[in-house]
């Protein structure tokens, strides 16, 4: 269960550091997530739909024990937060 909780807390931070980003006048990366934006009436209702869409996946994952692939994803998501922080103070 801690794994499924930390992907959630890792969520959480990428969803607030993104949503910083994309105030500060920077553009989403990821294509999906970007459409999602373009498609909504604000850019972070199309990032929380993102984000919502990402645990329900955990969840599945978790409880189909697929714990190393959601090792990666933390992983994945901890460097995603990382870039996120980073362009933040260069911006």
């Amino acid at each position: 269960m801690t794994i499924l909780v930390l992907f959630v807390a890792l969520q959480v931070c990428d969803l607030a550091t993104t949503l910083l980003f994309l105030h500060q006048g920077a553009s989403e990366a990821n294509p999906l997530v970007a459409a999602l934006i373009n498609t909504s009436l604000h850019p972070a209702i199309g990032v929380l739909f993102a984000k919502l869409a990402a645990c329900a996946l955990a969840t599945l994952a978790w409880k189909s024990d697929r714990t190393r692939l959601l090792r990666h994803a933390n992983l994945f998501y901890i460097a995603c937060i990382g870039w996120n922080l980073l362009a933040i103070v260069r911006i």
